[in-house]
């Protein structure tokens, strides 16, 4: 299936770099494309506020920012994801308190995350994991009863829709989405923080720049980092951006029809396709058997892995190693607590198939064989 390879780089994007570069000013600073992105991304979005910025790393870590975490502070979240939504939490001096997930798609389980809120937790990091929609309205409800700042980690969720139509990323209070470049639209790398709030928008606005305070001259307001985005960042994005919803629709109509191909399958359950942007294509084999079909769908050509992570956050080898210097402050003592559903879906039960927008019938026809032949063995 090389030929399916994903990615709708084109023209479109050439001409949008080279209006950058022949304009002279790559720095979203003094450019207009930055800006031109965040006005358009909060048209999309229904959103008062985007915040522009490098990495999709970048966008959690300014919603970190946003929640003002003190020192050993607790932000819960779930540990089958990308490090990137748990790095920013130390970068922070914070302390990540892994909840158990949902076995049926990995996302949050806000019952777990209910029993682990305590005195020193101060936000929730939902992550719509592989484009499916997470529960966020619940966990939201136990955000506000709780005082606590809910951020949706959106990089593998553009244009999700959750029950009732609203998109991923604006059910809590920052979302931030990614264009890395394996995302549903990329410019390499870069990430978008979105808010309504505007309180917590001035302080990622001003942690993305130094805390540098502009309208005030030579003047830094706060502690920052450099997390601009570039303007050839941008002028791509917004190429890419124009993209999006046929990205989406074709992804889409492709995962519809395995569902309807796959459907009655013994041994494998497949996702819930409510607003699901289909990053990538995940199947859960409750008998514990995903390593198993992975390599036979590998073997066929079908680009198909068991687990997603080596093991999940929760168990990864980073907890044991010194995080500042030979210190291991916010850490001193720390042990993740055991999620055993989100183990045992990275050992035995979890598989995805990557997904893009350039598959076809026919790729959907071979996944759909090899998946039947797999379970049909004696």
């Amino acid at each position: 299936m090389a030929e399916a390879d994903g990615r709708t780089l084109g023209d479109e994007e050439v001409a949008a770099a080279e209006r950058v570069i022949r304009s002279g000013m790559l720095n979203s600073v003094w450019g207009t494309e930055a800006r031109a992105l965040e006005r358009e991304l909060t048209e999309m979005y229904g959103v008062r506020h985007a915040i522009t910025c490098s990495s999709g790393t970048a966008a959690l870590h300014l919603s970190v920012v946003a929640a003002a975490p003190d020192p050993g502070d607790e932000i819960i979240t779930t540990p089958i994801t990308d490090f990137g939504t748990v790095a920013p939490i130390l970068a922070q001096n914070a302390i990540p308190v892994f909840a158990d997930v949902d076995p049926s798609d990995g996302n949050l389980d806000p019952a777990a995350v209910a029993a682990l809120i305590g005195p020193r937790t101060r936000a929730i990091m939902a992550v719509h994991l592989f484009g499916a929609p997470a529960r966020v309205r619940e966990l939201r409800e136990l955000a506000d009863e709780h005082g606590l700042t809910l951020i949706e980690d959106c990089a593998q969720a553009w244009l999700t829709e959750l029950p009732g139509g609203a998109l991923a990323g604006t059910a809590g209070q920052v979302g931030c989405l990614s264009l890395q470049q394996w995302k549903h639209i990329t410019c390499g790398d870069g990430g978008v923080a979105i808010t309504d709030d505007d309180e917590l928008a001035r302080r990622m606005r001003l942690f993305s720049d130094k805390g540098w305070d502009r309208a005030a001259g030579r003047s830094h307001a706060a502690f920052g980092l450099n997390y601009r985005m570039t303007e050839l960042q941008a002028a791509v994005a917004r190429a890419q951006l124009a993209k999006l919803p046929g990205v989406l629709a074709a992804r889409r109509g492709t995962a519809a029809l395995l569902l309807d191909a796959l459907k009655g399958l013994p041994g494998v359950r497949l996702p819930r396709p409510g607003g699901h942007a289909w990053w990538l294509f995940p199947v859960v084999c409750p008998d514990g058997d995903a390593a198993e079909l992975a390599a036979h769908l590998a073997a066929a050509g079908i680009p198909a892995r068991a687990g997603y992570l080596g093991e999940p956050l929760n168990r990864a080898p980073v907890w044991e190693a010194d995080i500042y210097g030979r210190s291991r402050y916010p850490l001193d003592g720390y042990e993740p607590n055991p999620c055993p559903q989100a183990e045992r879906m990275v050992d035995r039960t979890l598989l995805v198939i990557d997904w893009n927008e350039n598959y076809t019938s026919a790729h959907v026809e071979l996944i759909a064989q090899e998946m039947m032949k797999f379970r049909a063995r004696p």
